[in-house]
């Protein structure tokens, strides 16, 4: 294992955060905190609990996790599509690192900062609503295995993509929509049976139910049931890059 390589790479991608501080970190803090004062005044006025948690706190979860999805997608996917568009991507080709390595390299760059901006979401929903994390072990292993999951799907749209205007489709038409309609401002019971199974088709929906789980110890389906799902997807990643540098797809043609 080249240690240097991978750390050349991840100090690179992590010092590119503080180029675009604000469009990394603030904004996303920015856009969640209007989330909670929105929603959380005009619904939760009207909505006073779900579950037995206030409206307010029940959102939380729902919204860390719209933001580290987006975001751990949007950093993996354009750092590995920048140095494909500037060429650069040969030189590291050519350089004695290997697949691994360059993925390590990229995607714990993405995860570690989908994380932290998470972890200041979280900090910053404590401005706004009372919470209560009732299995913190439970909260960090959902977090990293999701930022790292989505990394990893990043990574894959950014060597499929071949323009710009595609490294945003997948973001703001498949993953927003999916973490709407996930369960993040309200609970599959109080829908009508036929959209509760519609809901159940949707992967982030699991995600969503087992992170509110390690919260308030609530969740629409069972813990074992999120962890398979999500498991499910981290496999399907993994043999998708593994394919993708075996095969050179987009790399080497």
């Amino acid at each position: 294992m080249n240690h240097y390589a991978v750390a050349a790479i991840y100090k690179f991608e992590m010092a590119r955060t503080k180029r675009t501080l604000f469009q990394s970190i603030i904004s996303p803090v920015i856009s969640t905190s209007l989330y909670f004062i929105v929603f959380g005044s005009a619904i939760g006025s009207r909505i006073t609990e779900i579950d037995g948690v206030s409206y307010g706190a029940f959102i939380v979860p729902g919204l860390i996790m719209l933001s580290l999805l987006t975001q751990s997608i949007s950093n993996a996917s354009f750092g590995i599509y920048f140095p494909k568009f500037t060429g650069t991507i040969y030189e590291l080709l050519s350089a004695p690192v290997s697949s691994i390595e360059v993925l390590l390299g990229y995607v714990g760059a993405a995860a570690t900062k989908s994380i932290l901006l998470a972890l200041i979401i979280l900090a910053t929903a404590h401005f706004f609503v009372p919470l209560e994390i009732a299995h913190p072990l439970w909260m960090l292993f959902f977090l990293v295995v999701t930022a790292i999951t989505f990394s990893l799907f990043g990574f894959i749209i950014g060597i499929w993509a071949d323009n710009f205007e595609k490294l945003q489709v997948i973001p703001l038409i498949v993953i927003t929509p999916l973490v709407f309609l996930g369960g993040t401002f309200y609970s599959v019971s109080m829908l009508p049976p036929f959209w509760q199974t519609v809901t159940q088709l949707n992967p982030v929906f699991y995600l969503i139910s087992g992170f509110r789980w390690s919260f308030y110890g609530v969740a629409d389906v069972s813990l074992i049931t999120s962890f398979m799902v999500m498991s499910g997807f981290l496999a399907f990643c993994l043999l998708a890059v593994t394919w993708i540098f075996k095969s050179g797809y987009q790399i080497k043609q």
